[in-house]
């Protein structure tokens, strides 16, 4: 969204999929290597369905590579105050080093809901299908809860079940973090 605003980038922009995305572990959206998918298309399956490997092709694409754009998210992470956390890539599976706190996670989506409120659009998506598969958003809360707009789950086996979760009624807006959950809803 960043380098969207900033000009660098548009959701149209084709991005190629290298064999690094192609082969990305946990949840996908099953991009085929060497295909073009825009940009806005990819920020979608990462937004709805938490997909690895469109968190990787999106790296490449706006960072030159997967470790420019770690860099970048790491400098970003220290100028907002975020100080317990440490990205090793950038879709959040397990590596060595990686940290974060539910506290660091509450100042990156305050920071990110007020910089990017449209983004909301997509973090509220129920479904989303890509090359004729559809898959669900594993927010239930978008389903129970009518004033839930968002914002990201996550799973990890070491670490159990995440969720930022959003939600607004009249001009208040409440985000909750939860990390390490047994089960995901």
């Amino acid at each position: 969204d960043e380098a969207i605003r900033e000009g660098l980038a548009h959701p149209g922009d084709p991005v190629k999929i290298s064999r690094k995305a192609w082969r990305t572990g946990g949840s996908k959206m099953f991009v085929e290597v060497g295909s073009e998918i825009p940009l806005g298309e990819l920020l979608k399956g990462m937004a709805v369905v938490s997909a690895n490997d469109a968190s990787v092709a999106v790296a490449e694409f706006i960072g030159g590579d997967v470790e420019s754009f770690v860099a970048r998210m790491n400098h970003k992470a220290r100028e907002l105050g975020m100080t317990h956390s440490f990205f090793r890539n950038p879709n959040g599976l397990p590596a060595k080093g990686q940290v974060t706190t539910a506290r660091d996670m509450l100042i990156l989506a305050r920071d990110y809901l007020h910089r990017f409120p449209e983004s909301l659009s997509l973090h509220s998506q129920r479904y989303f299908t890509y090359n004729d598969i559809t898959q669900h958003n594993r927010n239930a809360l978008l389903k129970r809860y009518p004033n839930a707009d968002g914002l990201k789950t996550g799973w990890v086996q070491k670490a159990g079940y995440h969720i930022i979760a959003t939600a607004k009624r009249g001009d208040t807006r409440l985000i909750a973090v939860v990390m390490g959950a047994k089960n995901p809803g």
